[in-house]
């Protein structure tokens, strides 16, 4: 049963942004460069690094979109602070 996960996300006000940014990344754009120029969320300054955090650390929402990724996926989700794309770089 996994325990922790490692995270990054990139933090944005819109969809529309979050689907945007998305699509560059997908297409080859280097996740944590977009995010430090992106990001609205302090952890920009490490490329979107959430560093490790287990269950009840984190928004409903995000921990819920997060912990259902697989290692390497990116997903979008919506919280109260905005758009997510939260990419899952590990798990223990």
């Amino acid at each position: 049963m996994v325990k922790e996960i490692r995270a990054s996300h990139i933090l944005v006000g819109s969809e529309e942004k979050a689907k945007e940014l998305l699509n560059k990344i997908k297409a080859g754009y280097v996740f944590e460069k977009i995010a430090g120029e992106e990001s609205k969320c302090p952890s920009k300054k490490k490329g979107g690094d959430l560093g490790w955090f287990g269950r009840g650390r984190m928004v409903r929402e995000f921990e819920n979109a997060a912990f259902s990724l697989k290692k390497g996926e990116l997903t979008l989700t919506k919280t109260q602070f905005g758009w997510h794309i939260i990419k899952k770089i590990d798990e223990r």
